[in-house]
C-alpha cells in the first residue's frame, strides 16, 4: 500500500519507516527536513520525502489538503497535538484514505487510579498536552464510530532507544541520574519513589502501528495502549539500574516540596509531569486484537538507550566497572 508518515523521523518513525518498507510499502515522508533519522538504516533511500512546515501549512489552511494530494491509502499522523490540527486533516482525508493512525499518548488518562489502566477507563486528563491528546482520541474515535472515518489511536508510554536521553528514575531526562547510579553515588528521590512510569522501545511503537495496519477490522474505531509489559516504580528501576551496572543503590528519599529546590525547575516540571500520572497501562487490548508483542521491557530498553549513552561518553562509571549484561 501507499503509506504516508507525517513526522516520520522521530523517536517512533527511526524504526516505523524501515518497518514499512521491509514489509513491501510504498512509504512517502512528510517533515520539515531539519534532522536524520535516530539510527541510520538503508531503508530510506526507498522513501520519497515531502518538506512540508506542518505549523506554517496549517496557518494557511492548506496542510491537509498537501498531505491528501499525497493520495496515501493509509495516512500516520505521528505528530498532532491539538484538536484543530486532526480536524483539519480529517476533514481533508475523508473519503480519501483506507485508514487513518494517530500517535496519541498514555497521558490521556490523567492520574492512575485503578492498576493496570485498561482503554476504556475514564478520561481525567491534566495539562495542555494531555488534555489536546484526549481531544483528540475522543473525536477520532467519534468519526470512526458515527461517520466511518477510519481511525485507529494509539497511545505510547514514555519512548525510548538509542539516540536520545530516557525518562530516569528520579522522573526527569538529565542523564546523570544514570552515572551517580553507576559510580554507586547516591540518588535522592521524590517521596518514597513509590510513584510509577512506563518505557516502551520505539521499536515496539513501530511495530504496534505495523500491527494496527495488518489488522485493520480490529483496529479502526479503536484506541490501544502501547507500552512494555510493565511499568516500574522509580525506587525499583533505581534500584535494577545499579544492580546492572554492578553497583550496590545507594537512595535516599526526600519529600516533594523540598526535594524539588535540589534539582533545576525544568527537572521538577518534569518530574511533577511524571509521578503526577504514574501511569501503570494495560497492553491485554492491544496483544488481544492486534497480536501486539513487545520485545522490550521497561528496562531492556532503558539499558539499550543507557549504553548507547555510555559509548557518547554521556554516562559516565568509575574505570574497570560497567554493566554486567549489555543489551
Amino acid at each position: 500500500m501507499r503509506v504516508v508518515v507525517i513526522g516520520g523521523k522521530g523517536h517512533v518513525g527511526t524504526y516505523l519507516i524501515p518497518r514499512l518498507v521491509a514489509a513491501g510499502h510504498t512509504v512517502i515522508n512528510v517533515s520539515r527536513g531539519e534532522h536524520a533519522p535516530y539510527q541510520p538504516h538503508p531503508a530510506w533511500e526507498e522513501v520519497r520525502q515531502v518538506t512540508i512546515d506542518r505549523a506554517a501549512a496549517e496557518a494557511d489552511g492548506n496542510f491537509g489538503e498537501r498531505i491528501s494530494a499525497l493520495d496515501g491509502e493509509v495516512v500516520i499522523d505521528m505528530i498532532c497535538f491539538t484538536l484543530d490540527s486532526a480536524k483539519q486533516l480529517v476533514e481533508a482525508l475523508r473519503g480519501r484514505v483506507q485508514h487513518f493512525l494517530h500517535c496519541g499518548t498514555i497521558w490521556i488518562h490523567g492520574p492512575t487510579v485503578a492498576a493496570p489502566t485498561t482503554e476504556d477507563q475514564p478520561r481525567k486528563p491534566f495539562g495542555e498536552y494531555g488534555v489536546q491528546k484526549a481531544a483528540i482520541e475522543a473525536y477520532l474515535l467519534d468519526e470512526a464510530r458515527r461517520k466511518g472515518f477510519p481511525a485507529t489511536a494509539l497511545h505510547p508510554g514514555h519512548i525510548v532507544g538509542p539516540g536520545w536521553n530516557p525518562l530516569n528514575p528520579a522522573g526527569h531526562f538529565n542523564p546523570v541520574v544514570f552515572s551517580q547510579l553507576a559510580r554507586s553515588e547516591t540518588v535522592t528521590l521524590p517521596n518514597l519513589g513509590m510513584e510509577t512510569v512506563h518505557h516502551v522501545h520505539a521499536d515496539d511503537v513501530a511495530q504496534a502501528f505495523i500491527q494496527a495496519i495488518n489488522n485493520w477490522r480490529a483496529a479502526v474505531g479503536e484506541s490501544f495502549h502501547v507500552v512494555s509489559p510493565q511499568a516500574l516504580t522509580l525506587r525499583g528501576y533505581a534500584e535494577m539500574m545499579a544492580q546492572w551496572f554492578g553497583q550496590p543503590p545507594v537512595l535516599e528519599y526526600m519529600g516533594w516540596e523540598q526535594w524539588r529546590t535540589t534539582v533545576s525547575p525544568e527537572e521538577a516540571q518534569a518530574t511533577w509531569d511524571h509521578i503526577a500520572h504514574s501511569p501503570n497501562c494495560s497492553i491485554a487490548k492491544a496483544q488481544r486484537l492486534l497480536d501486539y508483542r513487545p520485545r522490550y521491557t521497561s528496562l531492556q530498553g532503558v539499558q539499550e538507550a543507557v549504553t548507547w549513552l555510555m559509548d557518547q561518553g554521556t554516562v559516565q562509571y568509575r574505570s574497570g566497572v560497567g554493566p554486567l549484561l549489555r543489551p
